[in-house]
């Protein structure tokens, strides 16, 4: 059953799409204009194979390799849980019927029906917020206090996903600090007390040369590590939160709205009530 959204959805993948046409449309000419005005490409010849084994594989860098891969391994796994947590809005959890009403003695009913068909497929968000729903249902005959758990739920949810992206914000602060350490690393050794003689000053310059080719290499392999792993926690994230709302919504929509609530009514009648002879006073 589709939800109904409140909000048009922003299309972040053509925009994407566009955002990388239009830099490359004026980046790459320029770029390929500044190699012509290089004399033979000249650039490109300080890029040897141990320049770029420095750059890639010192240990700092291997270190957030491996922070990298770790993280992108917990957030693929949340992904794939993503995926099967979506299934449960297909399945036949609550009568979607224009019009269908709920009575209390149908709560238990229900609650069978959710239990056996969740069953085989592990526990869903889902699930569980219609569960707590109709048992709370089933116990008060009250709509206000459906309403009050299906929102209390979602936000027990939302905190225990929160809670357990801890070790993935922690792996994403600790590349970029592996980076710097690899710099502070590269900048003790580049002052390195210098000697008085010619063929002493010159090695301390190509030593200072090489540690801050390293301080500078480490930081900017983490950095590039840590934006593309941002952007993956933002992503899953935003899943998540998103998968938490629809739920609720599902169960506003499907559950909460079509609850037979007699204290409800009365006070409803009453009040109308009032109004009626109120205005015949008048």
């Amino acid at each position: 059953m589709a939800l109904t959204s409140t909000q048009r959805p922003t299309r972040e993948g053509p925009l994407l799409v566009l955002a990388l046409a239009l830099v490359g449309a004026v980046c790459i000419p320029l770029w390929q204009w500044s190699l012509e005005l290089d004399a033979g490409g000249g650039q490109w010849s300080n890029w040897t194979p141990e320049r770029l084994r420095r750059l890639l594989l010192g240990p700092e860098q291997i270190a957030s390799y491996f922070c990298f891969t770790w993280a992108s391994f917990i957030i693929g796994g949340r992904y794939l849980e993503l995926r099967r947590q979506r299934r449960a809005f297909s399945l036949d959890l609550l009568p979607t019927e224009e019009g269908r009403r709920i009575l209390p003695e149908d709560a238990r009913p229900l609650l069978r029906k959710v239990e056996h068909i969740t069953a085989q497929g592990g526990p869903y968000v889902l699930a569980n917020m219609i569960r707590l729903a109709l048992n709370k249902y089933a116990t008060s005959r009250s709509s206000l206090d459906v309403s009050e758990t299906v929102r209390t739920q979602a936000e027990v949810d939302l905190g225990r996903l929160v809670t357990s992206m801890a070790t993935v914000h922690y792996l994403a602060w600790a590349i970029p600090a592996l980076g710097f350490l690899g710099t502070v690393r590269g900048l003790a050794g580049s002052l390195s007390v210098a000697g008085h003689t010619d063929a002493e000053l010159h090695q301390f310059i190509q030593d200072a040369t090489r540690h801050l080719n390293v301080a500078f290499d480490c930081t900017l392999i983490a950095l590039v590590l840590s934006l593309v792993l941002m952007f993956l926690v933002h992503s899953v994230q935003r899943d998540e939160e998103a998968l938490v709302i629809d739920a609720q919504q599902y169960c506003l929509e499907h559950l909460v709205n079509r609850l037979y609530d007699p204290e409800t009514l009365a006070a409803e009648a009453e009040t109308d009530g009032a109004g009626v002879a109120a205005a015949r006073v008048s």
